[in-house]
């Protein structure tokens, strides 16, 4: 009999996607990534799989890895899709593929199963990792077939399969909008968010930040110490990767810090509209920037935010696992050596400012910098500098006169 593995939440999707797959021939091997998604009780999610029949069930934590590989190289590149987005669904994917993979390798299993739709990002980055990974991957997207599109077209008849398996569902009103929550943000999107004229964030019950008026009519201070580009001490505490973002989670979700709402371009071509909190990512990306400013060469930074858009992008569309990334990769991993700091900030209702920075290999020199007379510029020297600059202009207006 083939056997696959089931990329598997315990939700109505992939629990009908596993006793489908059941039905087609298939010992299903569920793996449920953690990747720090909410869960009333992770136990009975195994339990439950194992109950429908799955031939095996297990938990693989990657929190750390997804923080740590993941998130803070995007952090470093400064990486943002659309100038917006700061990719956390994006960034979990290709993890979810590495873990599901690493299991099939393990117990043997002749395909990858998930259950991302037809329409969305999330099939493109499950299989584009997938493939990159193992290049023979028999790889299983069952809403892409046509035969399990007729057989479940809605909702209802998914929720019948469960009845007539015994597979447990909660019965519930459906949600006015879809989730999907790991540690480093939630997403919201479909149901009442398709329609542009209803308010996003008035509609949504948000998971890791207040809304800012509601925050506390009090800055809130943090202190963040960076090296080489990776943050290592919050307020003087040594902290991990994950314990880290989730600190920040923490900090920036009681501020009212990064909520967004945008309509953007998926890799399989339409607009679609999006809400996102990524509170302790925003607070990075926000202390990231400031230390880099003290620490990082002028044109250095300048090419890094050129690429940042194209890194972004391969993120959204799923290409983590390529030959360029892994060139940029290492290309920010030196760009970002001396990226060491602290930096101070104050959060107020849903803003972020900086108090104070510094580092030990800070290009800023006051003396150069200052208005006032002294340090080692010697303003004659703009004379020539600027006639060399301006060679070109003089040639070009002599030869080409503006009216």
């Amino acid at each position: 009999m083939p056997s696959c593995v089931l990329a598997y939440s315990g939700g109505l999707d992939t629990s009908v996607i596993l006793g489908w797959l059941m039905d087609e021939g298939y010992d299903v091997h569920a793996v449920y990534v953690d990747l720090g998604q909410p869960c009333e009780d992770r136990q009975e999610i195994l339990d439950k799989a194992k109950n429908l029949g799955a031939a095996s069930a297990r938990i693989v934590d990657v929190q750390e890895e997804l923080c740590r590989d993941f998130a803070f190289p995007a952090v470093q590149w400064q990486a943002r899709y659309e100038d917006v987005y700061l990719l956390g669904t994006s960034l979990a994917r290709p993890i979810i593929s590495k873990a599901c993979l690493e299991v099939a390798r393990e117990v043997g299993a002749d395909a990858y199963a998930h259950g991302a739709t037809g329409k969305g990002n999330d099939q493109c980055r499950f299989q584009l990792a997938a493939e990159a990974l193992n290049p023979d991957v028999h790889l299983i997207a069952p809403w892409r077939i046509k035969r399990f599109r007729d057989l479940f077209p809605g909702r209802s008849e998914m929720i019948a399969y469960c009845e007539k398996k015994n597979i447990p569902v909660k019965a519930s009103a459906a949600k006015p909008y879809s989730s999907d929550e790991n540690c480093l943000h939630i997403s919201y999107e479909a149901g009442q968010l398709e329609d542009l004229a209803v308010n996003g964030v008035r509609v949504i019950d948000f998971g890791m930040t207040v809304a800012p008026e509601e925050a506390p009519d009090k800055c809130e201070s943090l202190t963040l110490e960076f090296e080489a580009g990776i943050p290592v001490r919050l307020d003087g505490k040594a902290l991990s990767a994950h314990k880290m973002i989730m600190a920040l989670n923490d900090i920036g979700g009681r501020n009212g810090v990064g909520r967004i709402d945008m309509v953007e371009n998926r890799f399989v071509g339409m607009k679609s509209r999006g809400v996102y909190e990524s509170p302790g990512m925003t607070v990075l990306y926000t202390a990231h920037r400031l230390v880099e400013q003290l620490t990082a060469d002028r044109d250095l930074v300048h090419l890094r935010d050129r690429l940042a858009p194209e890194v972004a992008e391969m993120i959204y569309y799923g290409f983590w696992y390529c030959a360029k990334m892994d060139a940029l990769l290492a290309f920010i991993r030196e760009a970002q050596r001396h990226v060491t700091g602290s930096v101070t900030l104050e959060l107020y209702k849903g803003n972020i400012s900086v108090a104070k920075r510094s580092s030990p290999v800070s290009l800023y020199d006051a003396g150069i910098a200052s208005m006032e007379g002294g340090g080692s510029y010697n303003q004659d020297d703009a004379e020539g500098f600027l006639r060399i600059q301006g060679l070109p202009l003089r040639v070009q207006g002599r030869v080409t006169p503006r009216e």
